[in-house]
This record gives structure tokens, sequence and C-alpha cells, in this order.
């Protein structure tokens, strides 16, 4: 009965737009809830019939008795079949511990990441300025600017290559 309240209630227009779902989305919804309704009527329509075979009816319409008799024998002793699905249930919960294993590991590697990413903004936010630091600083961030200055001194390049093709010759000369 909550069921059937609820969804008197929901108003699937706004639902619809609010949501901002896809023309494709929006048609496959309302043919859900349209074969929701008809399978919602059906039901109500075979709730409402009796359940019970009147036999004694079809013995004194029909003049063959054997058949009712044959009929009303195979009704009592019918037995629903019953399957045991404890192999499927397994098989569900061994795929749904993988799936609960990974999703674990998943939220371990993005903690790490997101660590490691609050750990970098946190360096870029206590940073000196670009215009506080010294040619010294940058030398010993990276020594290897250092070697690479002085070996171009000691052969006396005292030009960057390829800085004139990338920023143009500013001698005025």
């Amino acid at each position: 009965m909550a069921s059937k309240t609820a969804a008197a209630v929901v108003d699937f227009t706004r639902i619809y737009t609010s949501l901002g779902l896809g023309k494709e989305t929006i048609a496959s919804l309302q043919a859900f809830r349209k074969r929701h309704g008809e399978a919602q009527r059906a039901q109500a329509t075979y709730s409402s019939q009796p359940t019970t075979v009147d036999f004694a009816h079809y013995r004194s319409v029909l003049k063959n008795k054997a058949i009712v008799d044959e009929a009303e024998k195979l009704f009592k002793d019918f037995k629903p079949v019953s399957y045991d699905v404890s192999e499927h249930i397994k098989a569900i919960e061994a795929f749904e511990a993988k799936a609960v294993a990974k999703a674990k590991e998943t939220e371990e590697k993005i903690d790490v990441e997101l660590k490691d990413l609050q750990a970098t903004l946190k360096n870029i936010e206590e940073a000196r300025p670009f215009q506080d630091l010294t040619v010294m600083d940058i030398g010993e961030a990276h020594p290897r600017i250092i070697e690479t200055v002085e070996t171009m001194m000691k052969k006396g390049k005292w030009s960057v290559p390829g800085y004139k093709e990338k920023f143009g010759d500013l001698n005025l000369m």
C-alpha cells in the first residue's frame, strides 16, 4: 500500500525537467511506467478472480466424467517443483565479496592519491613567489642547471641554444 501512495505522490514531469534527462531516457522511463501500470491492472484483474476449481460444475456440464476425475486427481497431486538456488546465491555472494573488495581497494588508492594531491596543494600554497626566487635557489633545486651553465661558460658560449628561435633576437645593434 505504501508503494501505491508513494507512486501517486511522485511528480514525474518535475523529475524529468529537474534532472535534465535526455529524450531517450525520458521515453524509456515513460515506457516503463506504462508497462508497470499495465502489469498492475492485470494483477488486479487476476487477483479478483477465484483461485479454486469447481470440479462439480465441470462434472455437471461435461458428459465424460472420467476426464474431470483425471483432471481433479492431477490437480490434487500437483506439487510445484522446488529448485536449489544455494549455488546461485553462493556465486552471487562471491561476486559481491569481490566487488566490495575491489571497491575498498579503489577507495584506498583514491585516498592515497587524494593525500598526495593535498600535500602538493599545500606545497604550492606555501611556496615562495616566483619573484622572490634567486638563481642560487633554482640551482639548489636543480643542480644540473648550474653544471650546464658552468660548462657553457668554460666553452665561451654566452647564449642559450634555441633562445633566438623561440623568443627572437632582442639586440638593437
